[in-house]
């Protein structure tokens, strides 16, 4: 295990606590899809939809733009990772390279995002399940609500059996995510290339041109959709997460993370730009995947249908992984003391069930939300999703930064794998997400609102530090853990 050259004895036995009863049983097959799989998420499927209609074609430029810093993020997670792989995947850095402070802030933060994605993707469940609506009508009777609440047991159900069936759920959830892009990447190119007609509109840049430019409303619409672009590109970080239990880490995550590049520009830059070419950016509306108006335009009965089981299905996937992640992440600070050390509690099969079973109670606030304002849960759960993904980003980069700072001192060696244009493109990065939270405050009513949480949230981290810090201090000095109960 590579450490810091000053870590102590009782530090590498945290760390190691941390690693203690996972199960190595994911696949490389598994790796790589998950990789994929985890770069498209319910932010490009129902998310895309909202914001083409709010900032056009622009969408195209602002995925782009988010898409390069996301693949700089990933990169210097690499490097992290190369140096030591962990189950705790940042937070352990964050313990490593700054102290428990930052590992408790980092932890809670990134769990605070996770829970809210599990609230906006169970919403998405939602709003999926609304769609069959008009095709089966027993299902008229049903609330949103009861959607979302099905959709959290299922997940659940599964997520609590084994690291095995999570990584075999999600190598087939996200096989069929990316071969569903890829169908309607072929399709879509062959609609702009012929010129045929989609709903009454020729195909092609004439669309962009007509209905007012690439910037139909101005920059700042655009500007402000950033954190909903952000958010849809949460989760590429999840590659960290299974590190910690993948037989040989070294070997599969560079060959994972190598091909992000591709994925970002194909999947989410590609896409975006087809659908602005396919139908002009006022067909696309909030609430429903731009890729079954789409395909409810092509004139081909159920074809729409269809793609909703896909994106419905793509959905699942992220509730499926963020409660995989946050049961992790959460184990990881319990046996340091961050969090309750009922947290830290495995079953035979090595799964952390306490910590998902926290996400899952906090997940059912998403239920709740599609009871009482269904047309908003999506947005208020992706907001403040946004503001944990933003901090797990930072301290990523933080991390990679200080790692190039002990190596440059001849403390630590770097691995091979690195973040190319170090400490440059960390700082470039960092500068771009304080950017991103400056803009949500400008997105009135929710981004406003989200932002103002900090007052809450901050106040409420430093009132759980100094709740835990006796705890966490002991632990760290003495290398005892709480994962033993």
């Amino acid at each position: 295990m590579a450490l810091q050259e000053n870590s102590t004895p009782a530090e590498g036995q945290v760390f190691a606590a941390e690693e203690a009863g996972f199960h190595k049983a994911l696949k490389p097959r598994q790796i790589q899809m998950i990789a994929i799989g985890g770069a498209i998420g319910t932010g490009l499927f129902l998310g895309a939809g909202g914001r083409l209609a709010v900032a056009g074609p622009s969408l195209v430029l602002i995925y782009a733009l988010c898409g390069f810093f996301a693949f700089l993020v990933l990169r210097a997670l690499g490097e992290l990772i190369m140096h030591r792989p962990s189950s705790g995947s940042f937070v352990s850095y964050a313990r490593e390279f700054y102290g428990e402070k930052m590992a408790f802030a980092a932890g809670w933060m990134y769990w605070l995002n996770w829970a809210m994605t599990s609230v906006a993707d169970v919403t998405a469940v939602a709003v999926y399940m609304n769609f069959f609506k008009a095709y089966v009508p027993w299902l008229a009777g049903i609330d949103q609500w009861m959607f979302a609440l099905a959709a959290l047991v299922v997940v659940l159900a599964m997520n609590m059996l084994s690291v095995k069936v999570f990584g075999e759920l999600e190598f087939w959830f996200s096989l069929i995510k990316v071969l569903s892009l890829v169908l309607f990447l072929a399709i879509g190119i062959w609609f702009v290339l012929t010129g045929t007609p989609v709903g009454g509109h020729t195909p092609g840049l004439h669309l962009i041109s007509q209905e007012g430019g690439w910037f139909p409303h101005g920059i700042m619409p655009a500007l402000v959709v950033i954190q909903g672009v952000v958010f849809a590109y949460a989760s590429i970080e999840l590659i960290g997460t299974t590190a910690g239990e993948t037989e040989d880490p070294r070997e599969v995550m560079p060959r994972a993370i190598r091909t992000v590049v591709f994925r970002l520009v194909v999947f989410y830059v590609g896409s975006v730009l087809l659908l602005t070419l396919l139908l002009p950016y006022t067909a696309y509306k909030s609430g429903e995947s731009p890729f079954v108006t789409f395909f409810g335009a092509i004139g081909v009965e159920g074809a729409d249908v269809i793609m909703n089981l896909v994106v419905l299905t793509a959905v699942l996937s992220s509730l499926n992984a963020g409660l995989y992640s946050t049961g992790r992440i959460l184990h990881s600070m319990a046996v340091a003391g961050s969090a309750p050390r009922s947290l830290a509690r495995m079953n035979r099969q090595g799964v952390p069930y306490m910590g998902i079973m926290v996400t899952a109670g906090v997940t059912v606030l998403g239920v709740i939300l599609n009871a009482v304002v269904p047309s908003q849960a999506f947005e208020i759960a992706m907001n403040v999703a946004a503001l944990g993904i933003i901090t797990a980003w930072g301290v990523i980069v933080l991390c990679q930064l200080k790692l190039w700072h002990l190596a440059r001192h001849g403390k630590i060696a770097r691995p091979d794998f690195r973040m190319f244009g170090a400490p440059y493109t960390g700082i470039a990065t960092l500068a771009f997400l304080l950017g991103v939270v400056v803009l949500m405050a400008f997105d009135y009513p929710i981004g406003t609102w989200t932002v103002a949480l900090l007052v809450i949230i901050v106040p409420a981290l430093i009132v759980g530090w100094y709740l835990a810090r006796d705890r966490i201090n002991t632990l760290a000095k003495t290398g005892k853990t709480e994962f033993h109960l």
